[in-house]
């Protein structure tokens, strides 16, 4: 029992934090947005569907590809804030080099 107990401390630490910040980006400035996602190198950022009446949108958004899993890249997207609707920040995609996105490595955008 002891061996278990000290497997499973050793995957507790090693696992990484599930806590993640969540913001009504309608709430924040395009700066207030860029800037919360820069200063805790990931944010989650929500809005309303501008198509379905009622759903909300989310998405993980990071400062670069070193926030994204190892078959992903940073790209640049959009979310609306208070005062743009297209406010730029970053979010993972799927990296496929086999489709050519990234023909020479992951592409390198950042904040």
């Amino acid at each position: 029992m002891k061996r278990f107990s000290v497997a499973l401390l050793v995957l507790g630490a090693a696992s990484p934090a599930l806590a993640i910040s969540r913001y009504n980006s309608l709430s924040l400035t395009c700066e207030g947005a860029r800037e919360k996602v820069i200063n805790e190198g990931a944010a989650i950022l929500r809005y309303p569907s501008t198509r379905v009446k009622g759903m909300t949108l989310y998405d993980r958004y990071v400062t670069r590809n070193e926030q994204c899993d190892a078959h992903e890249y940073a790209e640049r997207s959009y979310v609306p804030t208070r005062d743009n609707p297209r406010c730029p920040v970053l979010n993972c995609q799927t990296y496929d080099p086999v489709t050519g996105n990234g023909i020479f490595g992951k592409p390198r955008i950042r904040f």
